[in-house]
């Protein structure tokens, strides 16, 4: 299905949508939870699309949780390897508009932006992160603030999204939603507006009032 949208501004998740660094993660979090004699496997599944924050509060509720989530941000940040660019992420990116997107992760600011720099990805002038919201993914408070960095209604960004929890998240801030099949199966991602594989079909333009005109062909 061939989808033309307006936009003021567009609200990306960062891991899974303009970044593969899964690899990282698990390896981080294996050693975090084997640090602190915790299951791996779930640690991993557990931290997957949640603020770390969160997890560690989860995981070690004993220990003070500002020490935990200082040590597995270190593990991460020093863990680079494998870190993939997802297809069309640059050409996207350079297509727009400067000030007219921003990044809403669970990550704290520190993590994304070495990320972000070392993959060599265009660094966004608004970043939505662990420390910028008191609730995070799937609450809407990530996305509405989001959306009122860029100066816009949630209902005029279109958040980007791979997982379920951000994609509901979106949803519940009023955002229009587009889901990417880069992380997560198709069926747990039907709550999106529209479901694409990559970023790599998507064509941006913007006009001289600055809504920016979306084109890309959905598996919807």
């Amino acid at each position: 299905m061939k989808v033309d949208l307006q936009v003021r501004g567009l609200l990306f998740d960062m891991d899974g949508v303009l970044m593969s660094s899964i690899g990282s993660v698990e390896r981080s979090w294996q050693r975090y939870a084997e640090s602190r004699g915790l299951d791996p496997d779930y640690a991993i599944h557990l931290a997957h699309g949640r603020r770390a924050i969160e997890t560690v509060r989860t995981l070690r509720p004993d220990l003070d949780d500002a020490t935990e989530l200082r040590f597995i941000e270190d593990l991460e940040v020093e863990d680079n390897e494998g870190l993939v660019v997802l297809p069309g992420v640059k050409e996207l990116l350079a297509s727009l508009p400067e000030g007219s997107w921003a990044v809403v992760t669970s990550a704290t600011e520190r993590l994304a932006r070495s990320r972000m720099a070392h993959a060599g990805i265009l660094i966004p002038r608004h970043f939505v992160t662990a420390e910028t919201v008191q609730q995070g993914k799937p609450h809407p408070e990530p996305y509405q603030h989001g959306a009122a960095l860029l100066g816009a209604t949630p209902a005029d960004c279109l958040v980007v999204e791979d997982a379920p929890a951000g994609v509901k998240s979106g949803k519940a801030a009023g955002c229009p939603v587009l889901a990417v099949l880069t992380t997560y199966p198709p069926e747990t991602l039907t709550d999106a507006n529209w479901r694409v594989p990559t970023l790599a079909g998507i064509r941006a333009n913007a006009d001289p009032s600055g809504r920016i005109q979306l084109r890309f062909d959905s598996t919807d």
